[in-house]
């Protein structure tokens, strides 16, 4: 791919199945794919080399994230989690407002089907916006001019998506796409809604109060 291009660059561990569906959804975009392997031992690494470039790394979304940029050729890096679905207009979306160095997000749905899904993924796009802090489940995207000047991806075991945006936002106000990408919702269904959102939000609390992200990565994954 010709710099100026978009590549996606998605870091994975035993996401085989999720990533043969984002596969999908990415083939025919024109976008370049780097998808980065944290060691693991299904069949993620062989559905990635059909369709795209495949590097190792140390498990860990920041680090694999970071060692995927130097491996994509794309003048904008696009971070996306392996279990998130898009539609053709989130990629057209993306590609018309590429006109000029900036940074982004998109806003979120929310793949299970009660009710209290649509309060979360309407809070979580809500915030984002409001705030300028996406998760990774939004699709961080960005010049690598600006991530450049930001020192690129964080290289830090939890919340290496705020850190990202934090430092993004000092040199710019972040472009928010209305057209949503579809996480997935296990992590609301395997932990609860209500607890899931208490710990993410203590672990942010304590975060932006100067906790050491390695401690709170140890808490986090036990």
């Amino acid at each position: 791919m010709a710099r100026g291009g978009v590549s996606v660059v998605i870091p994975v561990l035993n996401d085989a199945a999720s990533l043969r569906r984002l596969v999908d959804d990415l083939r025919d975009t024109g976008v370049e794919i780097v998808v980065v392997d944290g060691g693991s031992d299904d069949d993620s690494k062989s559905v990635a080399s059909g369709v795209g470039r495949v590097v190792s790394a140390p498990p860990g979304r920041g680090i694999q994230m970071a060692a995927g940029v130097p491996a994509a050729s794309g003048d904008w890096l696009w971070f996306m989690h392996a279990d998130t679905r898009l539609s053709p207009r989130v990629v057209a979306a993306l590609v018309d407002r590429l006109d000029k160095p900036s940074w982004g997000f998109f806003s979120v749905r929310l793949d299970g089907g009660s009710w209290p899904y649509r309060m979360i993924e309407r809070t979580m796009s809500w915030r984002a916006a409001a705030s300028g802090i996406a998760t990774g489940d939004q699709g961080i995207f960005v010049h690598r001019e600006l991530l450049d000047a930001v020192g690129g991806v964080p290289r830090q075991p939890l919340l290496e998506d705020v850190e990202l945006c934090r430092r993004l936002r000092r040199l710019a106000k972040p472009v928010v796409l209305r057209e949503p990408l579809l996480a997935s919702s296990r992590r609301w269904e395997r932990d609860g809604i209500a607890r899931t959102i208490l710990v993410m939000w203590w672990l942010r609390f304590r975060y932006f109060a100067g906790a050491d992200p390695k401690s709170l990565a140890r808490e986090y994954y036990g």
